[in-house]
């Protein structure tokens, strides 16, 4: 089964250290996964882009267009971007759901805490003037109404957080263990060996 999780929530909220390590935990389930950075699809891909509401809408609907032909070819998609309205998170959700499960995360902090946690100091570039457009300071954010699922990370730690976004996906049955390849057994490779000898390969 295909699938995005969409993690949503102001800058500096702790929605891309979430996703790696939910990524780590997948990776372990040898589950099939690709993680769409969103400040990284932004520089590589969206160059263009600026951050008015209709280039985050544009941002959005890109990278659910990425996210919904990887979930056609059965490869998970996790994407960590602020996604400030509602509108382009739907946008998104409407694209991927073609294709695959849509769950959208909401990385929920107080902008004070997010603007003690940025390691970039971009909270107090956009205070001073020097970024527009900067949510959190300048620009809004829409809070999601009725996310897949919600996380503090005032009040939660890492691991609880990523605990229950497992524990979300568990019950769609999306993370469940994936039974190991032990190989061929020696009848199946004497099926295989006798076919291709058939077809005049060996």
């Amino acid at each position: 089964m295909s699938f995005t999780l969409w993690f949503t929530g102001l800058p500096s909220s702790g929605k891309s250290t979430i996703a790696k390590r939910v990524q780590e935990r997948l990776a372990k389930k040898e589950i099939e996964l690709h993680n769409l950075d969103g400040d990284n699809l932004r520089k590589k891909l969206h160059p263009d882009l600026g951050f008015s509401k209709e280039d985050r809408k544009i941002n959005n609907q890109r990278i659910g267009v990425i996210a919904s032909l990887l979930n056609h070819h059965n490869i998970g998609v996790i994407v960590a971007a602020v996604s400030s309205f509602r509108e382009g998170r739907e946008i998104a959700r409407d694209m991927v759901e073609e294709e695959g499960d849509f769950f959208q995360i909401f990385v929920d902090c107080p902008v004070e805490v997010c603007k003690e946690r940025d390691p970039k100091g971009l909270y107090e570039k956009a205070e001073n003037g020097e970024i527009p457009n900067f949510t959190g300071v300048n620009h809004p954010y829409e809070r999601p109404g009725d996310p897949d699922v919600y996380v503090n990370t005032e009040e939660m730690s890492v691991e609880e957080c990523v605990d229950r976004v497992m524990k979300a996906l568990d019950k769609k049955e999306i993370a469940e263990t994936r039974e190991p390849y032990t190989g061929l057994s020696e009848s199946d490779e004497k099926k295989i060996k006798n076919r291709l000898e058939d077809l005049g390969y060996l």
